[in-house]
Formats: structure tokens, C-alpha cells, sequence
């Protein structure tokens, strides 16, 4: 069994959803965690067949969008039906992809620009606005953000569809800029109506065949003027001034900081220094807003090396981590209500009991991503309750393939001690402390020299209570 080294562990850990065995054999192969991150930067360099087949699992995340609204209008299927099984696709593509820091930059930008999986219209975009998000994650910033603002399922959760130039809608034009770039302080009221009055035009054919247009009859004519973004805005056709202001938004050094911020938050820590932002925030302008050199810099921080075990992981880190960390297998689901009891439908309820499902913050500003927000004890005890099921194959069972309490062992005779070193390494990928020795001896009544085999008390009846201990350990439950 390959385990990495602290370092190498660090990087890989912070940047995917839980070393593996499979994981920690990528990274030897790749010649180390350096290598490994370089090449997952560029993600099409990386196969992923099962985590792409998987999707196929719900086939009406390919379905468009007036088929999707049909389908809900003449009750063969809701649409808060199809969001569910987009948020399952999303759980077991980041438990099965070998793409592990495209998953996590698309999670990141899907929480950036959030748009509810909860909503009456929306949904017949959503998964379609994900795909977007996922093809320009490791990209550049101001290409992600013409793709994500102008995109149907953003017109719609934000009222564009609504606006006209007799009465532009503000709030796309308004958490454009405090929440998607520049931020609170670098603008004023004047900028978000001129704001509003640059987005109108872009639409949707609402309650009909909800196809994306351009209307130039709403939109908005005459100068505006954003900060120090100015333009004259004489043609009806307002799709370049559109692109021209979010291409200076996207550059603009406010957005830099902002952006930069974010990403040392989610991969550093919940407050980091100035100057790492800073100097993110200049690698991100000088390199025309590429996302990759930032991560490249932010990794040879000394923050970064410093920042070991730092970040919590939130309810759905914390469970795609869990089915990795355990190698549970998880079959396809019949269609029909008689897939409903099956393991890849039932994990979304598993993680709704941490606190929230994938993509299901209602407000724009997307869920946090701070310690804060995941570290209280009803939480705690929720990840608990989760980690017990799973370890000891409870729930749910159908679909869901657990290994067998024996299979645990190392060799048919081993020391208790040894035994919990193994399981460390396995699971968590480091050698056991004496402190979690003492705890898993405490959980299960064995002492560090017991004979444990297949046949023993341990294996036949309390495998899981030690294998939970692991799972509620802080190095499981933070990353």
C-alpha cells in the first residue's frame, strides 16, 4: 500500500475529496504530488470513463429544456425530480473522478455563481449552466464569466428575464458586482442601475420553449458609465458593450483581490495573509485572468505548507470523502420509484442530514465556504450518525457493495495496534498517534497487544466501531 509523504499528502488532500489507495498510486505514477497537480491542471490529460458513464444513470440531465418543461407541466417528471438527480450525479462524480482539482474548482465556481437547484423555472437550465461552469473551470476568469452571466439558468434566477429599458431589473446588474467581482465598496448605487441597463436584452422565451435570446427591443440604449468603465452604447444590439464591461470587470484589481481571496480561502485557510492574496491577485491580472498559474503560485506559498489539517470540510466534502475512504461500490439504480431505496439515490438524504445538499443555498451568494458555517456540534453529530452507518453497511444497503469486516485485516493474525496503524494508513493515510490508538482501544475494549483474526469479537460483531473512530477522527473531518 503506497502512502504519501506529509507534503505530498497535503497537496493531494487539499485539492481533491480524500486520498485514496487509487489516489496515492496516481500520484506515484505521476512521480510525485508536484507532478500530479500539474497534470491535473489540464484535465483532459486525465481519463475518467466511470465518472463520465455514471451520468447516463439519469438520463434527463441531457434532456433540454422545453422537453424538461413538458415533461414537468404534463406530470411525467418534476423538475425538482430532475435537480435531485443532478446533485446525485454531482456526489458520485467527485467520489469516482480522477480529475479531482477540475471537480473541486467546479464546485468552487458553482458556489461563486450560485444559482439555486431549487426554483420553478431554472431547473431547465441548471444542469446545462453546470457544464458550462465545468468546461471553463481551470480557464480563465473572464471567459467563465461572459459564459456563466449571459447563460439562461443566471437570466433566470436573477429576474433578467424580466428586465426591459423602460424598467431594467437590477439584480443581475446588482450581484454582478458585489457578489461575482469587484465587491462591496468599489461601486455605488449609480453603477448597479447602470449595470442593469447594460445586461437587458439577454432573455429567455419564458413558460413556452424557454430557448436563450437576444432582444434587442428591451435593451437599454445610451452611454453608460460603471465605475471607470464608459461606453457609448448607440447600437439596439447591446451583446458587445456587454462583453466589453464584463471583460473590464473581470480585469479590473478589485476583482483580482476578490478572486484571489476566495481560492486562498477555500485552499489555505479561512484568513489569509494580505500579502498571499496580494500576490495572487497579481499573478491572476498578469496572467489575463487564468485561473492555473494563481493555483500554481498559491501551492508555493508558505501559508499553503503551513496550513495542514486547516480547513473543515463541509457536509458534501465530508461524505464523497467518506464513500472513498471506505471503497464502497455503487451500482446503477433502476428507473422508476424502485430506485429510490438504492445507495445512489439515498446518499443525497445522507448528506441533507449534515446540513445541505449540493447546490441548494437559496441565497445568491452561494454556500460558504469558511469553518464557521460546518464546524458546529449539530453538525459533528450528524457526520457521525453518517460515518457509523456506512462503516457498519447499514444504510442503505441496496445498490451499495461494503467490504467485509475481514477483509480489513492486513494478514489472518495481527496485533490490535497494528491493526489500528493499518487502518490509518489506509483510510487516513498517515500512521496512527498514540492518541488515536488510545481512542479506538477505549471504542472497542481491545487492548494494543490483542491477537485480533477473523474469527475474533472485533471482526465478527464491532469492525465498524473502530473503523468509525477513524471516520470521526479530525484528520478525517477536515482536509
Amino acid at each position: 500500500m503506497i502512502v504519501l509523504n506529509a507534503r505530498d499528502r497535503h497537496l493531494v488532500g487539499r485539492f481533491s475529496y480524500g486520498v485514496t489507495p487509487a489516489l496515492a498510486t496516481d500520484v506515484r505514477h505521476a512521480g510525485g504530488a508536484a507532478a500530479w497537480f500539474e497534470r491535473q491542471l489540464t484535465p483532459a490529460r486525465v481519463t475518467d470513463r466511470t465518472a463520465d458513464r455514471i451520468r447516463g444513470w439519469w438520463p434527463s440531465l441531457d434532456r433540454g429544456p422545453a422537453n424538461l418543461w413538458r415533461r414537468q407541466v404534463t406530470d411525467v417528471e418534476g423538475g425538482w425530480e430532475v435537480m435531485a438527480d443532478y446533485q446525485r450525479w454531482v456526489l458520485l462524480r467527485r467520489i469516482h473522478s480522477r480529475r479531482q482539482v477540475h471537480e473541486m474548482m467546479t464546485e468552487l465556481w458553482e458556489h461563486h455563481f450560485n444559482v439555486p437547484v431549487n426554483g420553478d423555472a431554472q431547473f431547465t437550465w441548471r444542469a446545462d449552466y453546470g457544464n458550462v461552469i465545468r468546461a471553463h473551470a481551470l480557464g480563465r476568469f473572464d471567459h467563465l464569466l461572459q459564459a456563466v452571466i449571459t447563460h439562461p439558468a443566471m437570466l433566470i434566477s436573477l429576474d433578467n428575464v424580466s428586465s426591459t429599458k423602460e424598467f431594467p431589473n437590477e439584480n443581475l446588474g446588482r450581484e454582478l458586482l458585489e457578489l461575482h467581482t469587484v465587491g462591496r465598496g468599489a461601486y455605488g448605487e449609480k453603477d448597479v442601475k447602470q449595470s442593469a441597463r447594460i445586461l437587458t436584452g439577454w432573455t429567455v422565451d419564458m413558460w413556452d420553449t424557454f430557448a436563450a435570446e437576444y432582444d434587442k427591443g428591451r435593451h437599454a440604449r445610451g452611454r453608460v458609465a460603471v465605475m471607470g468603465f464608459k461606453h457609448a452604447n448607440a447600437s439596439a444590439d447591446g451583446r458587445q458593450v456587454t462583453r466589453d464591461y464584463l471583460h473590464y470587470l473581470a480585469h479590473h484589481p478589485a476583482t483580482a483581490r476578490r478572486i484571489a481571496r476566495r481560492i486562498a480561502v477555500k485552499f489555505i485557510r479561512d484568513d489569509p495573509p494580505p500579502a498571499v492574496v496580494s500576490h495572487l491577485a497579481r499573478v491572476y491580472l498578469r496572467s489575463n485572468t487564468d485561473v492555473r498559474p494563481v493555483l500554481r503560485a498559491l501551492v508555493e506559498t508558505r501559508a499553503f505548507r503551513q496550513s495542514t489539517g486547516g480547513k473543515v470540510r463541509d457536509p458534501g466534502e465530508d461524505l464523497v470523502a467518506t464513500y472513498r475512504a471506505l471503497g464502497v461500490q455503487i451500482s446503477r439504480p433502476p428507473s422508476g420509484t424502485s430506485g429510490d431505496r438504492y445507495a445512489a439515490n439515498q446518499m443525497l438524504w445522507q448528506v441533507a442530514g449534515m446540513g445541505v445538499t449540493p447546490f441548494a443555498w437559496p441565497r445568491p451568494d452561494g454556500q460558504p465556504i469558511d469553518n464557521a458555517s460546518w464546524a458546529s456540534p449539530a453538525r459533528l453529530i450528524a457526520s457521525m450518525d453518517v460515518h457509523q452507518s456506512l462503516a457498519a453497511g447499514w444504510w442503505p444497503t441496496d445498490g451499495a457493495h461494503y467490504r467485509r469486516p475481514a477483509a480489513w485485516l492486513p494478514r489472518p493474525s495481527v496485533r490490535f495496534d497494528a491493526l489500528v496503524d493499518d487502518l490509518s494508513r489506509r483510510i487516513l493515510h498517515r500512521p496512527a498517534t498514540p492518541l488515536l490508538l488510545t481512542a479506538c482501544a477505549q471504542a472497542t475494549g481491545c487492548r494494543a497487544g490483542e491477537v485480533i483474526t477473523a474469527e475474533h469479537g472485533l471482526v465478527r460483531w464491532g469492525m465498524y466501531r473502530l473503523i468509525t473512530v477513524l471516520l470521526d477522527s479530525p484528520a478525517h473531518l477536515t482536509r
